[in-house]
């Protein structure tokens, strides 16, 4: 009767092949890529060695688009019934998800391991708290972050008697250099014009000419029509129609920096998530500095954040929070820092060797740290993204010299409110 034992014993090993084999927790990870490099194969990469570490969780990598896009196709992932576990959102987008019920609380986790969301924000910068918690809770990881930059050409600087270690610190200093680089079919400066990236830089030139975006403690509220996004809104629309130091028109990030590698562009704000990119593709001698002010040094916070979808299991909940701890390691976000430009968003990762060596050999990379101190949240309101288009419509109109900037600003701010109100309604104006 040994074959029957054999038989049986076999047996009793292949039913139990399936319920080893559904030990392993299968995860979705949707991430977008909103700038410049090989982001998506590297966090591909990145996933395949969080996989390969482990047998736990099994996680698959799906590349979403632009912050938009991964946004609308996480929520309808979710609304599907197949929520990913770990997805990289932009960081603003995290008050407006929490507001929608789209995303859940990462208390139970913290608390689950003898934590608290003090502790465990400590490594991270201070600039980015704000945009990952809601209403005294955490709600995301910041994972990417950045802060505009102001890109310019050494050589081009040299080339027409401006000091190629001084780049401007102020708007009428960038005019005056602008007005000296523009020559010969180059332009002496420009910015990006896209959706989201214009909201974002206009939000840096208002800070800069000593304003409020929108109000940081409740999410009702957008300044549009006051007098620093006026007058920020009117400097853009000088740069190209008066200063004439600026191309007219809408060109997105990729454009913008296609045209400051070819050497068509001697200054550009852009990101400091394109700065390896452009490290690894600039031909002249290039130089990064702060933001120029009119009023007084501040950027906004730019980057991403990883959040958690509603509907998941619990077992999909802890693999996802395993996965995202993973990623967020000051290892990992050190060696994405490195290979996006993006600064790292966890204090201890510049303790590393590795990392102390590379802000020694390229000090570019430390200029959006030395902004940090001036940096603020990014802005993050109900209905976020349509409340920002509001603004970008009205920018790119006059990018495109088909509106003057005082009736932009008026339009953006009557756009915002309509969008605004239901919420309004529901809260501040929800009275006794």
């Amino acid at each position: 009767m040994r074959w029957f034992h054999s038989l049986a014993a076999a047996a009793a090993v292949a039913t139990l092949a399936p319920a080893i084999a559904a030990a392993q927790t299968k995860i979705d990870f949707f991430f977008p890529v909103p700038v410049d490099g090989k982001l998506a194969k590297e966090l591909q990469r990145l996933t395949k060695v969080y996989n390969d570490s482990q047998k736990d969780v099994a996680v698959t990598p799906v590349y979403a688009g632009n912050y938009d896009d991964a946004k609308l196709k996480a929520q309808a992932a979710a609304a599907a019934g197949k929520p990913p576990a770990v997805a990289l959102m932009s960081a603003n987008y995290i008050l407006d998800l929490k507001i929608a019920g789209d995303i859940i609380s990462l208390e139970p986790m913290l608390k689950a391991e003898g934590t608290t969301r003090e502790k465990f924000l400590s490594d991270f910068w201070p600039a980015l708290h704000a945009n990952a918690t809601v209403d005294g809770e955490l709600y995301g990881i910041p994972y990417q972050n950045s802060t505009p930059l102001l890109y310019y050409n050494k050589d081009q600087f040299k080339e027409v008697g401006l000091d190629p270690e001084k780049p401007p610190q102020t708007w009428a200093e960038l005019v005056a250099d602008a007005k000296k680089l523009t020559k010969d079919g180059r332009w002496g400066f420009q910015l990006a014009g896209g959706y989201d990236y214009i909201g974002w830089l206009m939000q840096t030139l208002v800070m800069t000419n000593g304003g409020r975006f929108f109000n940081e403690e409740y999410g009702g509220e957008v300044y549009y029509d006051t007098a620093s996004t006026l007058g920020a809104a009117q400097f853009v629309e000088d740069l190209v129609f008066k200063h004439k130091v600026m191309q007219q028109g809408v060109l997105d990030g990729g454009a913008v920096s296609t045209n400051f590698l070819a050497g068509k562009v001697s200054m550009m704000l852009l990101s400091t998530g394109s700065l390896s990119f452009i490290r690894e593709n600039m031909k002249s001698a290039y130089g990064v500095g702060f933001v120029p002010k009119n009023v007084r040094n501040a950027v906004p916070i730019g980057g991403g954040s990883l959040v958690m979808f509603k509907g998941l299991s619990e077992e999909q909940k802890q693999a996802g929070w395993k996965f995202m701890k993973w990623l967020t390691t000051a290892e990992t976000l050190g060696g994405w820092s490195r290979f996006t430009g993006y600064f790292a968003p966890r204090k201890s990762s510049y303790d590393l060797p590795e990392m102390k060596d590379f802000i020694a050999k390229n000090p570019d990379a430390k200029v959006a740290l030395d902004q940090l101190p001036y940096a603020k949240p990014w802005t993050a309101t109900y209905q976020t993204v349509a409340v920002r288009k509001a603004l970008d419509d009205e920018m790119q109109a006059v990018l495109n010299g088909k509106k003057k900037a005082p009736q932009a600003v008026k339009d953006a701010q009557k756009a915002a409110d309509a969008l605004l109100k239901p919420y309004d309604d529901q809260t501040a104006l929800k009275l006794p």
